[in-house]
């Protein structure tokens, strides 16, 4: 039925992370309204989805570029990604 992607287990995780991130986004969202609001460290007025979102496109750059540059193993792109999803809600 799903033969048309190759589903593995690390697949599976990274969508499964994603929604997770998602729906506590929403249960945040439910909790306190509004988005938190706030200018950060980019000039940019953000959001906890716009955060989330800068995040994910941040991590997929990094993980490309390692892989274009580098190649494997992606421990080290993990623990950047990691760190810049950090900076993302801390700091952006």
């Amino acid at each position: 039925m799903f033969s048309w992607m190759a589903w593995t287990w690390p697949t599976a995780l990274i969508f499964i992370g994603i929604f997770t991130a998602i729906g506590i986004l929403i249960a945040i969202e439910i909790r306190t309204p509004g988005g938190d609001e706030r200018k950060g460290v980019l000039g940019l007025t953000t959001t906890r989805g716009d955060r989330l979102f800068i995040a994910l496109l941040g991590t997929s750059y990094i993980f490309l570029a390692w892989l274009g540059l580098v190649g494997q193993p992606v421990w080290a792109p993990l623990g950047l990604s990691i760190f810049w999803g950090g900076f993302c809600f801390w700091k952006v």
